[in-house]
C-alpha cells in the first residue's frame, strides 16, 4: 500500500465487531497499522452501541457470532445509513450465502481466515470508492473527490484536501441532518485541537471560495448542508 493511501486511511475511523477475544486483538493490532482511530465490541449489540456513538466510516465485523447477531447488526445499520462502509467477515463461501451478504447492502466481505494481503485489497477497494467518484453535495453542486474540484453550472472550484473532506463529511452526515463538532475536530483537524475562532475562519474562507450558499450552520450542534 502507497504512502499517500496509508495517510488517507488514517484520516478513517473503523469499529471492530468480534465476539473471540484473542482474534479481535489480533485483528486490532494489524488495524493499528493503517487507522489511529480504532472502536471495538465483543456482540453485536455493543457494536451498534458504539456504532450510534462513534459514527466510525467503516465497520468490520464477524458475520457468525456466537449470538447470531452480526448479520442484525449490519440490518440495524443500515436502516438509515447506507453511507458506513462494512466489511464482514465470514467463514462460508458459498455463492447463494455471498448474494445473501450483498443484498444487505455490504460492501465488502473477507473470507476466513483473515490475513494482512486480504485485508489491504479491501483496504485499497475502499479507498478507491471513497475518493474516486463524484458527489452531489447540494442541488446542482457536485464535489469530485478525486480531482477536489467543485463544480456547478460551468464553473469549476479547486478545494484543499482539508476543505474536500469537510464537505464529504457533510455529505455522509445528510441523512443525519447535522455533522457535530466533535465529528468535524476528529475527522478534518486529526491530531490538532480544533478552536471555535479556527473552525469560523476555516468555514469563512470556504463559503468565499465556492461562490455558492450550501453550508448551514446549526447554533450549538455543528454544520449540514442545504
Amino acid at each position: 500500500m502507497e504512502e499517500e493511501q496509508l495517510e488517507e486511511l488514517k484520516k478513517l475511523s473503523i469499529l471492530c465487531v468480534e465476539d473471540e477475544d484473542g482474534i479481535r486483538k489480533r485483528v486490532i493490532n494489524t488495524l493499528k497499522y493503517y487507522f489511529d482511530d480504532i472502536y471495538e465490541a465483543s456482540s453485536g449489540e455493543e457494536g451498534y452501541k458504539s456504532y450510534q456513538e462513534n459514527l466510525p466510516d467503516i465497520v468490520f465485523t464477524d458475520i457468525q457470532m456466537s449470538d447470531g447477531d452480526g448479520i442484525e447488526l449490519v440490518k440495524r445499520i443500515r436502516e438509515n445509513d447506507n453511507t458506513t462502509k462494512i466489511i464482514v467477515l465470514t467463514a462460508y463461501s458459498s455463492e447463494d450465502y455471498l448474494l445473501s451478504l450483498i443484498n444487505l447492502n455490504i460492501n465488502h466481505f473477507i473470507l476466513k481466515p483473515l490475513n494482512i494481503k486480504k485485508l489491504q485489497d479491501v483496504l485499497t477497494k475502499i479507498l478507491k470508492e471513497k475518493f474516486n467518484s463524484t458527489l452531489e453535495i447540494s442541488a446542482g453542486v457536485f464535489l469530485d473527490l478525486s480531482t477536489r474540484e467543485v463544480k456547478f453550472g460551468d464553473k469549476k472550484v479547486l478545494v484543499r484536501r482539508r476543505e474536500r473532506d469537510f464537505l464529504a463529511l457533510l455529505h455522509e452526515n445528510k441523512n443525519r441532518c447535522v455533522t457535530t463538532y466533535f465529528q468535524i475536530e476528529e475527522r478534518i483537524w486529526e491530531n490538532s485541537t480544533m478552536t471555535t475562532s479556527a473552525l469560523k475562519t476555516f468555514i469563512k474562507e470556504l463559503r468565499k471560495k465556492l461562490e455558492v450558499d450550501i453550508i448551514v450552520n446549526v447554533p450549538q450542534e455543528g454544520y449540514t448542508l442545504k
